[in-house]
């Protein structure tokens, strides 16, 4: 089954929790704190590959989490971190952040391996705690937790030359004579299904051709299959655009020219203006010449006459196109500002009066701190009010006009204000 477009979800690995622990040994009373922090969760990756060339993969297995770091332990044991998560993508795939539509990765070259969510923090064991005045901390910090994100894949064939016209006009065929590539051939009004790929032998240099399925009216706008398979033609340098020049289909070849050449430029303004050879195919059952000159007249280049069946012309038309090739640059990946998922904010935090004498703290400082909050650890409370005071917070809830009574919600808990 082919596919070129696929919506995953990926997550990182969560960070360890550190470890609250003492030392213990024969004769050893107070051996101190040595809870070990946890381990980093693991990241998220793409890589491209070349043995893939479909998507379909992912229509199946759509969820991608990698490994959460391993909690501390006793004897300052720090957690393992976690596996980072390699994900698979054909070359030419690429990587879109789905709410915004933002481009986090072009995969354009085989082996190509980039990292697009970070794992969480591990959190901090007890032992990193104690200082001179807390000497037994009995508490630790919680492993940093990520969020899932939502990704859309979409590969973009990356050929060298892209053979394009309305279905069932021989672009199969050609691409069959031209090159090892053994497409499925049959004598249907429909198009085939996806792209089919060829490599091409001059001499002793190689290129890739791609025989992109067929195009209807209406393609720019999503008619038919025409915005799964336009987007292919895009990575070509070089377009063959193919026309039946017998109108065996019962088509006026020279308004087939006219409509694929439109749904070119109504997707875009670059495709339209991409290098072409015009080849008009099935040669050997044409009747009337004059389409000839009158493709000539529109595309300013005198078209290829061509029969894939009995191999007229095929040569000629691979010396084309290898010619053509050693003019233009050779392909290159996307230009665009790659899209990053931002980090969470542990610096900031608001203040909100919410009723009469009522207040909310929240923000990604107080999310921070929360990790190393234990409710019915006097230790652990104690640092957290320092934290509160040298944080700014006692600052901005009497700016916001708490006072003592008053009740402070913080992480789903609240609080009586005592000054």
């Amino acid at each position: 089954m082919f596919a070129d477009t696929a919506k995953i979800y990926i997550k990182a690995g969560n960070g360890g929790n550190g470890c609250t622990s003492f030392y213990t040994e024969k004769y050893v009373n107070n051996g101190g704190p040595d809870g070990g922090n946890g381990g980093e969760g693991g990241k998220i990756a793409f890589r491209a590959v070349s043995n893939k060339n479909t998507l379909a993969d992912f229509k199946f297995a759509r969820h991608f989490r990698a490994e959460n770091g391993e909690n501390g332990k006793s004897r300052y044991s720090a957690g393992k971190k976690g596996k980072d998560l390699i994900i698979d993508v054909p070359v030419g795939t690429v990587v879109k952040d789905a709410e915004t539509g933002g481009i986090i990765a072009d995969m354009f070259s085989e082996g190509e391996v980039i990292y697009v969510a970070e794992g969480g923090r591990g959190g901090k064991g007890n032992a990193f705690f104690r200082n001179s005045r807390r000497q037994a901390p009995h508490f630790s910090q919680a492993g940093e937790q990520t969020q899932e994100h939502t990704v859309l894949l979409e590969l973009k064939t990356i050929a060298d030359v892209g053979l394009i016209g309305y279905p069932n006009v021989g672009k199969s065929t050609i691409l069959s004579v031209i090159s090892s590539a053994r497409p499925k051939i049959a004598n249907y009004h429909f198009t085939t299904l996806s792209p089919n790929l060829g490599t091409v032998s001059v001499y002793d240099e190689t290129f890739s051709v791609a025989d992109i399925p067929g195009l209807i009216d209406g393609a720019a706008e999503g008619a038919g299959l025409g915005h799964d398979f336009l987007r292919h033609i895009e990575r070509t340098r070089l377009l063959v655009h193919v026309i039946d020049g017998s109108g065996s289909e019962g088509r006026d070849p020279v308004e087939d020219y006219k409509a694929i050449c439109r749904e070119l430029a109504d997707y875009s303004e670059s495709l339209a203006e991409k290098p072409q050879i015009v080849v008009i195919n099935k040669a050997d059952m044409m009747t009337d010449f004059s389409v000839c000159d009158k493709i000539e007249e529109l595309s300013g280049s005198k078209p290829l006459l061509l029969s894939a069946v009995v191999h007229s012309g095929v040569e000629e038309l691979i010396k084309r196109m290898y010619n053509e090739l050693k003019q233009l640059p050779p392909p290159k990946p996307l230009e665009y500002e790659p899209f990053v998922y931002e980090k969470p904010d542990k610096t900031g935090f608001d203040v909100v009066k919410t009723g009469d004498g009522e207040y909310e703290v929240f923000g990604g400082l107080i999310d921070e701190l929360s990790r190393g909050v234990v409710l019915d650890s006097y230790d652990s409370m104690q640092y957290f009010q320092r934290q509160l005071r040298e944080r700014g917070i006692d600052k901005a809830l009497k700016k916001a006009g708490v006072k003592t009574g008053d009740t402070v919600r913080m992480l789903d808990v609240e609080f009586e204000y005592i000054e």
